[in-house]
């Protein structure tokens, strides 16, 4: 592992937008997050997946990092928030009570409403829409990711590059897709 100096200077080429410092930080970070992840969810692709957030996030407010605090302390802490939100976003349960003889079932209503089918087809539309506007590689990987449903390891083999520089293409495609919607 890289030494408080070295650390220092890779966040600085970060902030200055140099993808191989994204690259370093995200290899020498992820198996703590991950790791952190893991202890919190017991779910080895909701760590996964919330690892990946975490890190979008803190590459989207590198800016925002106070030097004086330990980069992993950071990470974590973001990671930790991201988790809570996904805690509390998680489906209502209906409550089903079977009057033959009183048990109490859990039912997950997961199906959308009509509406909600209605209004996910118009951002579906809008979405390919901004994707289109982004460089040919990026719009790749997005549908590799998203549309496609590959695992990071999957894209890695489709597109021959080591999984790291999938992941930080991956962080850098969703950040100028976030960029572009922003500003519309």
């Amino acid at each position: 592992m890289a030494n408080k100096e070295d650390i220092q200077k890779i966040i600085e080429d970060a902030r200055i937008g140099k993808e191989s410092a994204f690259k370093k930080l995200l290899n020498t970070y992820w198996s703590d997050v991950y790791r952190f992840q893991v202890s919190k969810t017991n779910n080895e692709d909701d760590a996964e997946d919330i690892t990946i957030k975490t890190f979008a996030r803190a590459f989207d407010k590198i800016d925002l990092y106070d030097d004086n605090y330990n980069f992993k302390t950071w990470l974590i802490s973001i990671s930790k928030n991201i988790f809570i939100d996904s805690v509390r976003g998680q489906k209502n349960v209906t409550l089903s009570i079977h009057k033959e003889n009183s048990e109490a079932y859990n039912i997950s209503d997961l199906e959308p409403t009509p509406e909600d089918k209605i209004i996910i087809e118009q951002n579906l539309a809008e979405l390919l829409g901004y994707i289109k506007q982004l460089k040919p590689a990026h719009q790749e990987i997005i549908n590799l990711r998203y549309f496609q449903e590959l695992s990071y390891k999957e894209i890695a083999l489709t597109m021959n590059e080591p999984m790291s520089s999938i992941k930080v293409k991956l962080l850098r495609a969703k950040r100028i897709l976030s960029n572009i919607i922003h500003n519309k």
